[in-house]
C-alpha cells in the first residue's frame, strides 16, 4: 500500500532530482566556460605581463644610469628577473598560430636582458653605452608592438570561441526558458495528478458520506487507489453493509412484530368467536338432552336413543377435533352416525363391521372414519333406490393395522380420486357434516408424516374401498 506519506516524498525527490540535473547541467556548462575564458585571460595577463616588466626594465636601467646607486641596481634585478620569469610564462601561449611570432617574441625578450647586462658593464657615458641604451630602448618599443601583435593574434585567435560563448549564452537563455516552461509545464503536470490521486479518492468518500446522511444504504463504496483513503473506504464500505443489515433486520423485526400483533388479534377474535360459539353447543346439548328425556317418557325409546346419538356425535366433533383419539373411539363415533342415518335409511342401509379387537388403541386424527363414512352414505348408498351396504375391516398386518371401508355403491372416476389424492377440494351434490374428504387425506398424512398413509380403490358401478395403513402407535384413551 502506497501511503500519501511515501506519495509526498516521491513526489518531492522526483522534483528534486529534476531540478539538481538542471543545475549541475547549468553549472558544468559555466564551469567549463569560465576556465576557457580564465585560461584565454591568462595568456592576455602573460602578454601583458611581459610589456610592462619590459617598460619597467629600461625604467629601472635609465634610473641606474642616473644614479648608479645600490636601490636602483636591485630594483634594476628584480626587474630583469621579472621579465625573465615572464620569458619563461610566455611558452604557455605558444600555439601553431603564433608559434614563429612567439618565438621573435622570446628571442627579443632575450635580447633585452643580454644587452641590458652588456649595458650595466660599461661607462656610463662611453659611445657604446650610449649605442646599447638606444638598443634597448628599440628592443623594448620591439617587445611593447609585438606584445600588441600577439594579443591581437589571440583575438583573432580566439575571436570564433568569444562569438561561440555570445551565441551559447543567447541559446543558453533561451534554453533556461524553454527548461523553465518545460519544467513548469511537467511539475504543473505532476502537482495536477498527486493531487487529483487525493483529491479524488476524498470526494468519492464525501460522496458516500453524503448518500449514507440520506439514509441511501445500498449503493457500494468503491476508491480505486492503494493508500489509506482506499483503506479508509473499505472499512466504511464494511461498516455500510453492517448498518444496511442491521436495518434490514430491524425491518423484518418490525414486520414480524406487525404480523405477530396481527396473529395476536385474530388469536383473541377466534378466542372471542370460539366462546361465543360453545355458548350454542352448550344450549343444544341441553336442549337435546331434555327432548330425549321427554321423549324417553313419552314411551319413544327410538327418538331418545337417536337424540343421544346426536348430543354425543356433536360433543365428539367439537371436543376433539383438533386431537388423536384411538381406532376404538373413531369406531363409537361411526356406530353414532350409522344409527343416526339408519333412522333416515332404516333397511336400505347396513353397516358391517370385521373387527380384530387388538388393533383397537392405535392412535389415529379425531374424526377421520367419520367423514370416510358420510362421504359413502350421500355419494353411494343415497343415489341407489335399493341403498346399500359399507363394511369396514381392521385387522394387523406387515406391522401397521389396516383399515378398509367398502361400500357397494356407483363408484368413483379416476378424475375425482386424483384430486382427492391430491388435497383438492371436490365439489360433489349432497350435503355432509363439514369435513371434506381432501381435508380427511391431508390430515392423515400430516398426522404420520407419510403419504402412503391413504389409497382409494374404485370402479364406476362397482363400489370404493379406501384402505388406511395406520401405524402401530398406541393412541391416548378418551372417555
Amino acid at each position: 500500500m502506497n501511503s500519501i506519506r511515501k506519495k509526498i516524498l516521491s513526489f518531492t525527490t522526483i522534483v528534486i532530482i529534476i531540478m539538481s540535473i538542471i543545475w549541475i547541467a547549468l553549472t558544468f556548462y559555466n564551469y567549463k566556460t569560465q576556465v576557457k575564458y580564465n585560461d584565454i585571460l591568462n595568456r592576455y595577463l602573460i602578454l601583458s605581463d611581459v610589456s610592462r616588466s619590459s617598460n619597467q626594465v629600461i625604467t629601472d636601467l635609465n634610473n641606474y644610469m642616473n644614479q648608479s646607486t645600490p636601490g636602483n641596481l636591485q630594483k634594476l634585478e628584480s626587474s630583469k628577473k621579472e621579465l625573465e620569469s615572464s620569458r619563461y610564462e610566455v611558452f604557455q601561449v605558444r600555439n601553431e598560430v603564433n608559434d614563429f611570432t612567439l618565438t621573435n617574441y622570446i628571442n627579443l625578450m632575450g635580447s633585452l636582458i643580454e644587452t641590458t647586462d652588456r649595458l650595466m658593464g660599461l661607462e656610463r657615458d662611453s659611445e657604446a653605452a650610449v649605442k646599447d641604451l638606444a638598443e634597448i630602448t628599440r628592443i623594448s618599443n620591439y617587445i611593447s608592438d609585438m606584445t600588441l601583435t600577439l594579443i591581437d593574434m589571440e583575438l583573432k585567435t580566439h575571436e570564433p570561441f568569444y562569438r561561440g560563448i555570445m551565441e551559447q549564452s543567447i541559446e543558453l537563455v533561451k534554453l533556461a526558458i524553454w527548461m523553465v516552461l518545460l519544467t513548469s509545464l511537467l511539475l504543473l503536470l505532476a502537482t495536477y495528478w498527486f493531487s487529483l490521486s487525493i483529491t479524488r479518492p476524498v470526494q468519492q468518500l464525501t460522496k458516500a458520506a453524503s448518500e449514507l446522511a440520506k439514509g441511501k444504504f445500498d449503493n457500494e463504496i468503491t476508491v480505486k487507489s492503494n493508500d489509506e483513503i482506499a483503506f479508509l473506504a473499505k472499512t466504511f464500505d464494511h461498516m455500510r453493509t453492517n448498518i444496511n443489515n442491521l436495518i434490514q433486520q430491524i425491518k423484518e423485526k418490525a414486520k414480524l412484530e406487525h404480523e405477530l400483533q396481527q396473529n395476536k388479534i385474530l388469536l383473541q377474535e377466534s378466542h372471542f368467536r370460539s366462546l361465543q360459539s360453545q355458548m350454542n353447543p352448550h344450549f343444544l346439548f341441553n336442549t337435546l338432552n331434555t327432548l330425549s328425556k321427554k321423549a324417553y317418557l313419552e314411551g319413544s325409546e327410538e327418538i331418545s336413543d337417536l337424540l343421544v346419538s346426536v348430543a354425543d356425535l356433536l360433543r365428539y366433533n367439537l371436543k376433539q377435533i383438533d386431537r388423536s383419539v384411538t381406532l376404538r373411539d373413531e369406531l363409537v363415533v361411526v356406530n353414532q352416525y350409522m344409527q343416526i342415518q339408519k333412522a333416515r335409511f332404516t333397511d336400505r342401509l347396513q353397516l358391517r363391521l370385521d373387527i380384530d379387537d387388538s388393533c383397537l388403541d392405535v392412535a389415529i386424527p379425531a374424526l377421520t372414519l367419520q367423514p370416510i363414512v358420510e362421504n359413502a352414505v350421500i355419494h353411494a348408498i343415497e343415489p341407489n333406490i335399493n341403498g346399500g351396504v359399507i363394511t369396514i375391516h381392521v385387522k394387523q398386518k406387515d406391522g401397521y393395522v389396516e383399515v378398509r371401508i367398502e361400500d357397494d355403491g356407483i363408484g368413483m372416476s379416476d378424475e375425482i380420486i386424483s384430486q382427492i389424492l391430491m388435497e383438492r377440494q371436490v365439489q360433489t351434490a349432497g350435503h355432509s357434516t363439514g369435513i371434506g374428504f381432501s381435508n380427511v387425506v391431508k390430515r392423515l398424512r400430516l398426522f404420520y408424516e407419510s403419504d402412503d398413509v391413504i389409497q382409494l380403490e374404485s370402479k364406476l358401478g362397482s363400489g370404493t374401498a379406501v384402505l388406511l395403513k395406520i401405524p402401530e402407535q398406541r393412541g391416548e384413551k378418551h372417555d
